[in-house]
């Protein structure tokens, strides 16, 4: 996969400059290996003044154990000041980075995957659970704790594990929800299966443990017409510091990235 000569991320900033010298420092530091970025969405607003991208950070895998590995990333230009500024965050999964990337402002019709070779959903459930994250009807989810295992000896493929605060007044009794994405060995494709729990520790219990299946999750009210809609006007998936973070099976308790691997958020 690595080797596809796809083209560099087109940022379209030649002759612009950052409007603040920390915001200079901060792209820098977020592109810094950019050559190791392979972009899966590309979308340049018509009056140019905004660009949304969406990357795979293959460089994440030699980061801390359990590092996000999807950029997201959203430039603004003052044509008249002939200036840019940016917001970017690192998030474990596609509809994670979608949601994030349309609560940015980018029209929700063009967060969809390029056609390259990437893996797909594997059913029909997964396709919908991700629906949900990629909308995130009324703001219900909040991005607790993620971890990315990539394969070891034993050939597995590749887990992501998102943990997420659900707010829906039908979740109220069991709030937590772990959302486990398994792709397949040959990279072709995916499932997404959702557990409900009624405590965070309860979700890291049965991530250490998993000696019985996923708890299901009670079936949501469905919203009227394309879920996406809803995610322009509401906020995107964000992390809440008073939820308990860091501690995921498989995930020590994060420390700040180091320089080469910041990301900055920019509201």
């Amino acid at each position: 996969m690595a080797d596809l000569h796809l083209p560099r991320p087109n940022y379209r900033i030649d002759g612009l400059k950052a409007v603040t010298e920390q915001t200079e420092e901060d792209f820098s530091s977020v592109t810094l290996s950019d050559d190791m970025f392979l972009p899966l969405v590309e979308h340049h607003s018509a009056d140019g003044r905004d660009s949304y991208l969406l990357m795979y950070d293959w460089a994440a895998i030699w980061d801390v154990p359990g590092t996000a590995e999807y950029v997201a990333l959203h430039i603004s230009r003052d044509d008249e000041h002939r200036t840019f500024d940016f917001a970017s965050e690192a998030l474990p999964t596609v509809p994670l980075a979608q949601n994030w990337m349309i609560g940015h402002g980018c029209p929700d019709e063009a967060v969809e995957l390029s056609s390259i070779h990437w893996p797909r959903p594997a059913d029909a459930l997964t396709s919908r659970l991700e629906e949900q994250l990629r909308a995130n009807p009324d703001g219900r989810y909040t991005l607790v704790d993620h971890h990315t295992r990539h394969p070891g000896p034993a050939g597995l493929g590749v887990e992501v594990q998102v943990l997420l605060h659900d707010a829906a007044p039908d979740s109220a009794s069991r709030p937590y929800r772990l959302f486990l994405q398994e792709t397949t060995v040959d990279f072709r494709s995916y499932t997404v299966r959702e557990g409900a729990f009624a405590t965070a520790d309860a979700v890291r219990e049965w991530a250490r443990d998993r000696s019985c299946a996923l708890p299901p999750a009670p079936c949501s009210r469905p919203s009227g017409g394309r879920l996406v809609r809803a995610a322009r006007t509401r906020s995107s998936v964000t992390s809440d510091a008073d939820l308990p973070r860091g501690s995921l099976p498989g995930a020590p308790h994060r420390t700040a990235a180091a320089p080469a691997r910041a990301r900055r958020s920019v509201s």
